[in-house]
């Protein structure tokens, strides 16, 4: 006789980020696989059923993981929007990561001040070189009023004006 398993308990996360899009969420969500790569991937798709209330079969529901961080995208029409008031920071190593996430996370969307840009399907991220926390958070403000001040004038983040900032190099 053979002995029955144990279901697979997943433990679910105590906070997970909710995206509410118009009807792209499974666009979405693999496009941000796509950008993330390392340790991301779409988890589930769940579609709309014969109640509704969107079309049968269509997607409802994308759980995703990027870079290790669940996810939750819902297919739920026009009414609402992102805004600049959620935004996701991606904390990035070197320049060549900063460069990486500015390109592909920015294209076909707007790219705005201090490293803040929204990507094409209106969600706001701020793509910033682990440095900026250190510098900003100088004892001697001196260094870090100038390093707010580079930040201030840039649209992508470049570490290496960062550092001239911070040194006070002309």
């Amino acid at each position: 006789m053979k002995k029955k398993s144990a279901a697979k308990i997943v433990k679910a996360e105590k906070i997970t980020p909710f995206l509410w899009f118009d009807n792209q969420a499974e666009e979405a969500a693999k496009f941000y696989v796509s950008v993330f790569k390392k340790n991301s991937k779409v988890l589930k798709v769940v579609r709309y059923g014969k109640t509704g209330p969107g079309p049968e079969g269509t997607v409802m529901l994308v759980s995703f993981q990027l870079a290790g961080k669940k996810f939750t995208a819902l297919n739920g029409g026009p009414q609402f929007k992102f805004s600049l008031a959620t935004s996701f920071v991606v904390d990035c190593v070197d320049q060549k990561e900063v460069d990486w996430f500015w390109a592909k996370l920015s294209e076909g969307g707007e790219k705005s001040q201090c490293g803040w840009l929204k990507d094409k399907y209106g969600l706001s991220w701020q793509i910033v070189p682990s440095v900026i926390p250190r510098y900003m958070s100088d004892s001697d403000s001196v260094k870090s009023q100038r390093v707010m001040s580079a930040v201030l004038k840039m649209s992508k983040i470049e570490i290496e004006v960062l550092k001239k900032a911070y040194r006070g190099d002309k």
